[in-house]
């Protein structure tokens, strides 16, 4: 994954194996970051790789 990606929401339900409310809610609380281009949501796919560690090194404590 290139680290200037943009990734949809559904890519990002997709990868994460998640539902859309449950992707919307980490939006909404910032703890994944995103970007909205009109009326699209995107989400860079470092800041997704970022969530990512920071959920592991959460859960490691």
């Amino acid at each position: 994954m290139r680290d200037d990606e943009l990734l949809t929401v559904p890519e990002v339900m997709a990868r994460l194996k998640i539902g859309r409310s449950a992707l919307y809610d980490l939006l909404r609380t910032r703890r994944l970051a995103s970007l909205t281009i009109g009326r699209a949501r995107r989400i860079p796919a470092h800041a997704l790789d970022d969530y990512v560690q920071r959920h592991l090194e959460e859960v490691a404590r």
